[in-house]
């Protein structure tokens, strides 16, 4: 168990690619807190991303479903949790199309019971928390996608505002969730934030996303496959960046808002590729530029073409700014994923 004088915050899914940059750098920066790590560990999720503070003193892994609410409710009764920061959900947009039911039970379901367990644990009554857990928040981590896509003007961007227009069966789920989040805070007086982050990229990410699945490629002289056209458009995020807008959020955020996170980084997925190609032409070269590699695919269904977050409302109310542009924080992701291929 952990020391009785530090306050105990559960968080999900942290060994998939966000949390996993979460957890080191909130242990670090909190020396008060504890954290309880509680993830199923499916396709998404691996302990070698958390290996440096898997002997952590203030660590805690539980191998469980979010569904599972007996095991929710054991771990805030037997830790006495203050407090959640829900990362934990399927999130490939290809999959989602493969399988939408897997989705809707992790992303619906699992969020319902991770709230309703913290409502139930922390408050009397609707409006009124018991003395002992008046600041325990809940903070759920969102994304843009719940937005729908945008036009390709780029004085158009998603705000706090935008209605939601999901496209996809992980988006509708996502976007689910967070009426459900909402919901708890209007009806029961929870104290909830929401946060809708763009594109991450960096350390930990999955091989099958967009930026790895690139690198690996180039590596190895295999085709590097590009959806439609290549002009897909997203707002970028350095994943270390994300992790200091969330804990601004969860500390500082006002009680039943949003705040969209976002890099003001919008590069198309060609722009991507190449800047990718020319980076490893330089660190790794071969024969012929890796440029040769890129492949033209078939584009996938529902595949929205533009996602931009304005972040003014979490830049002027909160104080937070990305730090790293795309230009710095690619090359950075790159040289992680050379070492970890041996490069």
């Amino acid at each position: 168990m952990f020391a009785n004088d530090h306050k105990t915050i559960l968080v999900t899914g942290c060994a998939g690619f966000i949390g996993s940059n979460f957890v080191p750098y909130f242990l670090e920066k909190y020396p008060q807190y504890n954290l309880v790590n509680l993830d199923l560990l499916t396709y998404a999720g691996d302990l070698e991303n958390l290996k440096e503070v898997e002997d952590h003193p203030r660590y805690k892994f539980i191998k469980g479903d979010i569904c599972n609410r007996e095991l929710v409710e054991f771990i805030f009764n037997e830790y006495d949790i203050r407090g959640v920061i829900h990362f934990a959900a399927e999130s490939h947009v290809d999959n989602s199309i493969k399988n939408p039911g897997v989705f809707v039970e992790t992303n619906v379901n699992g969020t319902y019971t991770l709230v309703d367990v913290a409502k139930n644990y922390w408050m009397e009554r609707p409006f009124r928390y018991r003395e002992a857990y008046k600041v325990c928040r809940f903070h759920h981590i969102s994304t843009d996608e719940v937005y729908g896509t945008l036009p390709e003007d780029p004085e158009v961007l998603f705000t706090e505002e935008t209605p939601y227009a999901p496209n996809s069966p992980y988006s509708a789920s996502k976007a689910s969730s967070d009426m459900i989040v909402r919901s708890y805070h209007h009806t029961f007086g929870l104290n909830t934030v929401i946060t809708n982050c763009s594109n991450n990229y960096g350390p930990k990410q999955h091989d099958e996303k967009l930026i790895p699945t690139i690198i690996r490629n180039a590596l190895a002289g295999n085709p590097i496959p590009i959806y439609g056209d290549g002009k897909n458009i997203r707002d970028w995020l350095y994943v270390r960046d994300h992790c200091t807008g969330i804990d601004l959020a969860f500390h500082e955020g006002k009680a039943g808002e949003t705040y969209n996170i976002g890099g003001r980084n919008e590069r198309d997925n060609l722009y991507i590729a190449n800047k990718i190609c020319e980076i490893l032409d330089e660190k790794v070269p071969a024969q012929k530029s890796y440029k040769e590699l890129i492949t033209f695919v078939e584009d996938r269904a529902g595949h929205d073409r533009r996602y931009a977050i304005d972040a003014t409302k979490i830049e002027n109310e909160l104080g937070w700014r990305a730090e790293e542009n795309f230009e710095s924080g690619i090359v950075k992701t790159i040289e992680w994923y050379l070492k970890k291929y041996g490069c």
